[in-house]
């Protein structure tokens, strides 16, 4: 659904547009413009002649209006953390709408656990808000720093907390959003029960901006864990892990808050381009696992807990080596190998990458199929395989060759992306577990899904945006 031309934005609509803030918050100037152009991955590069930074809901409404009376197209944008090319503009007949502004937290309710913020609150700061109150709020992104609340729900994120709490859909209770229209869904509501009819708020998360720009949401707190166990594990194989990961749920069900798997040259690359990273084990393994345990008792129950999970692995032959953090140092050490696995593959050269995920009793042979098909294809590949094992999502990504040339390598891009997804499809799994659709996979998407649901994801989007003035070429 991608029916707009691409004639720019003219000086008219431009001052009639800016006219709708106060004064500096429309930017129209180049340099003013760029960082507004350019994303992580330089996949996509962005192009427009207007960016509107509104702080409230009715100026975001007061856009919009004018967007549908127009048609103008609009590209809604938060931290710019995305990896699919969701919140690029692709033309100067589009504006985009930075919800950067929009960065209250409006309401923190410790007794009903919840909290109310704008979209455009860091993520970061969400964290911090809910441990000032004695409460935790469970999304953990590497980009956790910078990216937005709004852009987290867009793209229905999920991160390392998925396997204990849910994707970002599931810590969202209500959900504000102004419609193409203008008009505003005052969705802010705190209720864990609501069945009036269609759920409009589940529509909205994950739309990626297609269906309306999500303005504020009502945020799920939890008690804050008493007790935290973080242990970083050397084993064999993804079949290892797979028996530990079974038996840490048998032990401890809910209490299993993070289990990540990664491959050795993952943590030779993290350790050889992070400054003070070090394998926190003393010989090398072929895989490792980040495992964590969370207890609303106490620390000494963690501690028991991991204690026993750890004795039986070793015990059964499951594990070759383990290192428990003994303090909140070792715990973010230990993270931080897993954290900056992604950013370590930069130095290395070009990197394929992939967000697939597949049923998670069947991620070893994933592994196995993917590694032969992709070293069959480009021999000397070097293979990045990292992420949550627990939800069977997995970074597949693969880094070129040593000495290779590195666009003779990207321009493979979509060669590789066929055979990896092929064998993710033939095992039941999705190429884009947690990052979204965007302008990257949107073809992929209409080429793979049911056409019937296909038929019905566009029917909705005609029935929120009759104009296609909403974030138009992504996701559909």
């Amino acid at each position: 659904m991608d029916t707009h031309d691409s004639t720019p934005l003219s000086g008219d609509l431009i001052s009639r547009f800016s006219a709708l803030l106060p004064p500096g918050r429309a930017l129209a100037e180049p340099a003013d413009i760029a960082p507004f152009l350019v994303e992580e991955r330089d996949l996509f590069k962005g192009s427009t002649r207007l960016v509107l930074r509104p702080g409230s809901v009715e100026e975001v409404s007061a856009i919009l209006a004018l967007a549908s009376e127009t048609r103008t197209p609009v590209v809604p944008q938060g931290g710019n953390t995305g990896l699919v090319g969701g919140q690029m503009p692709r033309s100067d007949a589009e504006i985009v709408v930075s919800l950067a502004r929009m960065d209250r937290i409006r309401e923190v309710d410790p007794v009903g656990r919840t909290m109310t913020v704008d979209a455009g609150v860091v993520l970061q700061r969400v964290q911090a808000a809910a441990d000032e109150v004695g409460l935790f709020f469970p999304l953990s992104l590497g980009s956790e720093g910078s990216c937005q609340i709004g852009g987290n729900l867009a793209s229905n994120a999920g991160g390392t907390g998925v396997l204990a709490y849910g994707n970002s859909r599931d810590l969202c209770l209500g959900i504000e959003a102004v419609l193409p229209s203008g008009e505003i869904v005052h969705g802010l509501r705190r209720l864990k029960k609501d069945n009036r009819g269609y759920d409009l708020r589940n529509l909205l998360v994950g739309s990626e901006g297609t269906l309306g720009i999500i303005t504020g949401a009502v945020l799920k707190l939890f008690p804050k864990p008493a007790g935290r166990e973080v242990a970083y594990i050397g084993l064999a194989s993804p079949d290892d892990a797979l028996r530990l990961l079974t038996r840490a749920e048998r032990e401890v069900g809910q209490q299993l808050t993070a289990f990540e798997i990664m491959p050795r040259i993952g943590i030779e690359f993290t350790v050889r381009h992070t400054q003070g990273a070090h394998d926190p084990l003393a010989e090398p393994h072929a895989w490792y696992v980040l495992m964590e345990i969370s207890s609303g008792r106490s620390a000494e129950e963690a501690a028991t807990s991991m204690a026993a999970i750890l004795e039986g692995a070793f015990e059964a032959g499951e594990i070759e080596d383990a290192a428990v953090a003994r303090s909140i140092a070792d715990a973010r050490t230990f993270w931080r190998m897993r954290e900056e696995m992604s950013w370590a593959q930069k130095p290395e050269g070009g990197s394929i990458k992939h967000d697939v995920s597949v049923p998670v009793a069947l991620v070893p042979r994933f592994l196995e199929r993917a590694n032969e098909a992709v070293v069959a294809a480009i021999p000397g590949a070097r293979i990045v395989s990292f992420g949550h094992l627990g939800d069977g999502n997995i970074h597949y990504n693969v880094s070129q060759p040593v000495g290779a040339d590195k666009a003779a390598f990207l321009a493979r891009w979509g060669e590789i992306n066929g055979i990896v997804h092929a064998i993710v499809a033939e095992l039941g799994g999705s190429f884009s577990a947690e990052h979204g659709i965007g302008q990257l996979k949107r073809d992929e998407l209409a080429r793979t899904k049911e056409p019937a649901e296909m038929a019905l994801m566009r029917g909705i989007k005609a029935v929120f945006d009759p104009f296609g003035i909403m974030n138009p070429g992504k996701l559909l």
